[in-house]
């Protein structure tokens, strides 16, 4: 048996665990002897992953849920082989992420880029359930609330657990956020959204998809939504973008009869 290293009371992070990057953050919870997982990253860290879980003296037949936040390629990949290694725990993501993984969209899961010659193996999967906002996870004597923080991507999913939330991709550290793509189907304003429901929220400690664990910073989201808010007016942004400005300013000087200066 090794030491469990709990970055915060009932929480594991497998980068953590396994003091070397992994992938995208694995977050294991529990609560007595039943636990579950948050994300699984790509597929060949998951056997690793379960290794190193079994070491710390989980049951690998008490493995609840195996939680998909949202259904890109990077999180979601060794999804199916982690099934086939703990067949009792449940799979379950957004309606969206279902849908995704049942199809094996390989474009809006960022399988397949081509502008970048990025090609990525995508082993289609049927989640066994949907879960959205109002639902909850019972986990030993515990429950995590599900929240639908859509903005990255649709069916994108968070979790609060106490003063927690497992915040997937919606904000990192350095006051980035998720891609904003729309072959990813990427929403600003609903990312805003999304964002100003963080802020306005009184948890404490902010758990990404990516990167370390961080004390929510009010200041900092503040910040990162009105970036987001200036994104909504620009080119920068194609069809992400809610409007162009410039475009009804020109409108403007046409009619008007002003000329290059």
């Amino acid at each position: 048996m090794i030491d469990r290293t709990e970055i915060f009371p009932n929480v594991i992070e497998m980068n953590y665990q396994a003091r070397k990057r992994l992938g995208c953050c694995v977050y294991l919870v529990f609560d007595g002897p039943d636990w579950m997982l948050i994300d699984i990253g790509y597929e060949d860290t998951v056997a690793e992953i379960i290794e190193l879980i079994r070491q710390m003296d989980f049951a690998l037949a008490n493995c609840k849920y195996l939680v998909a936040t949202h259904a890109d390629v990077d999180h979601i990949q060794g999804l199916k082989k982690a099934k086939e290694l703990l067949p009792q725990a449940e799979t379950i993501g957004h309606p969206e992420s279902l849908r995704l993984l049942k199809e094996g969209d390989r474009i809006v899961t960022y399988a397949e880029i081509s502008a970048q010659d990025i090609s990525i193996d995508l082993p289609t999967i049927s989640l066994d359930r949907a879960i959205n906002e109002g639902d909850q996870l019972a986990l030993g004597s515990k429950s995590l609330d599900v929240w639908h923080t859509p903005g990255h991507t649709e069916g994108m999913l968070s979790f609060r657990l106490g003063n927690l939330l497992f915040c997937a991709d919606n904000i990192y550290r350095d006051g980035c956020v998720g891609n904003i793509d729309a072959h990813h189907g990427s929403d600003i304003p609903a990312f805003i959204e999304s964002l100003t429901r963080i802020r306005e929220s009184d948890v404490e400690w902010l758990l990404p998809s990516h990167g370390p664990p961080f004390r929510k910073d009010n200041a900092q989201l503040d910040s990162t939504i009105a970036r987001l808010d200036g994104y909504q007016h620009m080119a920068d942004f194609g069809t992400c973008a809610v409007d162009w400005p410039l475009l009804d300013e020109w409108e403007d000087e046409v009619a008007r009869g002003v000329l290059p200066k």
